[in-house]
Order: C-alpha cells, then structure tokens, then sequence
C-alpha cells in the first residue's frame, strides 16, 4: 500500500484512522491534511507515529495537486467535511463549499495528477453517510447500495452531492474511486456537539440532557474503530466505482443510547474511585441517578425518524464485521473521556 493522505485527519473519525492505520500499517507515512476548523484538533493525533499534519483547505486545488505529486501519493481517503446537521440547519453554506466545492476540488487534483499521461495505479476513498438515503418508516427494510437518495437536511444534501460527483468522476473520467456509506459513529475523539459525547459530558457537569421530541428517533450506531476496520477493507478489497455501506449492527432509538449512557454513567460513579471529587456536579456524585438530568425539548427541523444499515455486501464482498458491541463500546466510550480530561476540556463551556 503507497502513502495516504488523510483529508479531515484531526477530525473525529479521521483521527482514529490516523491511529488505526498506524497500527496497522506502520510501513506507511500518514499525510493529514485539515483546516483545523472547530472540529479539528491537533492533539488528536499528536501522538500518532509517521503522521504528519499539513494545515490547508481542502478547496486548495494547487495545494492539494502538491501534495499528491511531491509525496508520490497514489491513495486519498477523504473524511473532510462539515457534519452536524444542527449547524447545517442554521447555516448551510459552509456545508455546500466544503462538501461539496471541497469534494470537487480534491477531485480535480486526483484526476490531474493520477490520470495524467499514462496514469498510475490510485484509490480515492470517500466517506459519505446513511444520511443521504432520507428517513426509513418503522417497518421499511434497511438501506442498501441501490437504495434511492433522498436527504432531507442540507447537511445530507451536500454529502448527496458530494457522492455523486465522485461517481461521475470514476465514469467520466475512469477516476479509481470507492465510496462508503457509514452510519452513527461513536468512540474516542469525538467532538461534544454529538449525542454521545454531548451527553457524557453534561451528565459529568450536572447540566440538562437535551432529547429531541419524543425520543424515539433510531438509528445504526458504529464504534468508530470498526467504521475505520470497514474503510480499510475497502481500500485493500473494494472494486473501483462501487459503494459499500458500514454499519455497526446496533439499531437503537435515542431514548435506549441516552438510557445505557445514564447507567454507564452511575456504574462508573460507583467503580472509578475519585470520580465524585473531579465532577461535584453529577447526580451520581450526590448518589442521585443521571437519568434525572434528561429534559425533552423541541423536536428538530426535518428529524429523519429511522436509519438503518444494511451491510451484506461489505460482510460478503470485503469480509466486513463489526466488532463492538454498544454496550461495551460505549463503557470503552465513557472510560475513554474520563481518562482523557485534558483533551476535552479545552473544547466545553465552562
């Protein structure tokens, strides 16, 4: 496998694949190349061995074109991208230029540099979202490959844009290009606007646990290090052109994922020694139960109310199992924050 170029890299579920492929592929330098907008940070991946971090916008064709032509990359696995759908709600063009101008403009430079001449031998991963598939009623089957789009939010609208155009540019143009369709991620790194994190972290604080209409909103939720597992097996199994939906086999309603956090939460208070001393605010530092932090609000503009993944082709194709169960993915999930203070503290208000 030739060196990679991580776009997004200190984000989230780019972080973790920085380190997962590390790991797994200690042979290889890691370029990530990130903007560093709110979700990016450098400490996520400040102690990822041959990782090298670029500052620099995905939109910067020439810069990109660089990269791709001085380091000899023949492999783009591209995570960059704006992806809460509340911020897309409030403001959709930083959505439209970085998922979709971005895509593109990462697009160009691949094509530019792979294809020109004689060509050379190239993968460009891109990672997109169950989002684009719209809203499942409670009995529609889950979403495949051919599953029609249909996004409902302009967050999902622009990564919707954004596949197609790395479709047409494998058709058009004979791009080497895979494309995988993720579900909920959760796990280490992840920035506190998301449920999962949003939620462990207030719950620490004492502050309200915010649930969205009635609750019963369902999704697929994905360890991250077995999303990152799945991309790996596209990029060393997957045929150029095709897509593969990753899920994590968890299809849950948001009240059972905020319910298992209140109990990951208490059962931690009882086992972690110290705990109620770091985090006086708690309800479980009172002896009291987190669940009395929840508080029903206003339901969100356009909720999709059901994802769901159907994952046969990347189990048959790629080899592609999950390996997380929720439960003790998200008690890893927990351990992880609270072992981890000094990462997360910078990025919530006081």
């Amino acid at each position: 496998m030739a060196d990679v170029l991580v776009t997004g890299g200190a984000g989230f579920i780019g972080g973790n694949f920085v380190h997962y492929w590390n790991a797994k592929h200690p042979e290889d330098r890691v370029i990530v190349l990130d903007a560093l907008t709110y979700a990016g940070n450098r400490s996520t991946i400040a102690g990822a061995p041959n990782a090298e971090l670029i500052e620099g916008d995905i939109r910067d064709t020439a810069l990109v074109e660089r990269l791709l032509r001085e380091r000899g990359i023949t492999t783009l696995v591209h995570f960059a991208a704006e992806s809460h759908v509340d911020r897309s709600i409030s403001g959709p063009d930083a959505f439209i230029d970085t998922n979709i101008l971005g895509t593109n403009s990462l697009l160009k430079a691949a094509r530019a540099v792979w294809l020109g001449g004689s060509g050379t031998e190239h993968r460009f991963h891109h990672i997109s979202t169950d989002e684009v598939f719209g809203s499942l009623g409670p009995e529609d089957p889950a979403f495949s490959e051919t599953t029609p789009y249909s996004p409902n939010s302009p967050y999902s609208a622009s990564k919707a844009a954004s596949d197609h155009l790395v479709r047409a540019y494998h058709h058009t143009f004979g791009l080497s290009v895979t494309t995988s369709n993720c579900s909920n991620n959760y796990g280490p790194y992840q920035y506190p606007e998301k449920l999962i994190p949003l939620f462990l972290l207030n719950a620490l604080h004492g502050r309200a646990l915010p649930i969205y209409g009635d609750g019963m909103n369902v999704r697929d939720w994905l360890h991250v290090e077995d999303h990152c597992r799945g991309i790996e097996a596209c990029l060393l199994r997957g045929l150029p052109g095709e897509t593969y939906n990753i899920g994590g086999g968890a299809e849950l309603p948001n009240m059972t994922v905020i319910d298992t956090i209140c109990a990951e939460v208490d059962r931690a208070f009882a086992e972690v020694e110290g705990l109620a001393q770091r985090f006086p605010d708690a309800p479980a530092a009172k002896g009291l139960a987190t669940n009395s932090l929840k508080t029903f609000v206003t339901d969100r503009a356009g909720h999709d109310r059901r994802y769901a993944i159907n994952e046969t082709k990347a189990r048959s194709e790629l080899g592609y199992a999950p390996l997380h169960g929720f439960e003790e993915g998200l008690g890893q999930t927990l351990r992880w924050y609270l072992d981890n203070e000094a990462w997360w503290r910078p990025l919530i208000k006081t």
